[in-house]
């Protein structure tokens, strides 16, 4: 299998975890667009809202273990010339999508400090 594929594997596996984070961090962000009124508050519930969104990522990657690879929106816009052969279908994608997602995963979890460091500064100055 050429390294093209798995790269090809790699970029649509990384936009297809990138949309739902995007839509993931949309909805955190009008939750604490909501709450702007209290600063802290809103900083809390960012880091909570995105330490679940890691929990469910590491979910994801586990999952990815095991999962078909038919049965996953990566391999839907995977064109059907740049598929792997069967045989290493499912070692390859499953990899792609558990590095994929904690990629992401990693990366939230940096946001949810961030956000966290944020409220324990409006508490420390008393907002």
């Amino acid at each position: 299998m050429g390294w093209r594929i798995v790269e090809e594997i790699r970029r649509i596996a990384y936009e297809t975890v990138l949309r739902a984070c995007g839509f993931a961090s949309l909805a955190i962000f009008c939750v604490m667009i909501g709450l702007s009124f209290l600063p802290r508050s809103a900083f809390q519930a960012g880091g909570f809202l995105s330490i679940l969104m890691t929990l469910i990522l590491v979910l994801k990657a586990w999952e990815a273990r095991t999962k078909d690879h038919r049965r996953t929106e990566m391999w839907l816009y995977l064109p059907k010339e740049s598929r792997p052969p069967q045989a290493s279908a499912q070692r390859t994608v499953s990899t792609v999508m558990r590095e994929t997602y904690l990629l992401f995963a990693l990366w939230s979890a940096m946001i949810s400090i961030v956000m966290w460091s944020i409220a324990l500064v409006f508490s420390v100055i008393g907002l």
